[in-house]
């Protein structure tokens, strides 16, 4: 599962992301299918963090692998 998560990452999240100066960084995916992120960058400080936690990075991971429970930001 961790491998998926990377690569959606690695091709869809991190090039939108970074048109923006922000970048998403994998830390883990737990047991129970929560993914654990480190957004950087302009992501890191930004006020709409939260929102494109949520909307953005989990909406794109569970296009692909719905089986994601959540993500939580670390």
């Amino acid at each position: 599962m961790k491998e998926k998560v990377q690569k959606i990452i690695d091709e869809k999240i991190n090039p939108a992301l970074g048109t923006h100066g922000g970048s998403c960084e994998l830390v883990d995916v737990r047991d129970d299918n929560v993914v654990l992120v480190k957004l950087k960058g302009a992501c890191g400080g930004c006020p709409g963090a939260l929102i494109t936690l949520k909307g953005f990075v989990l909406e794109t991971l569970r296009a692909d692998i719905p089986e994601i429970t959540d993500i939580e930001a670390v």
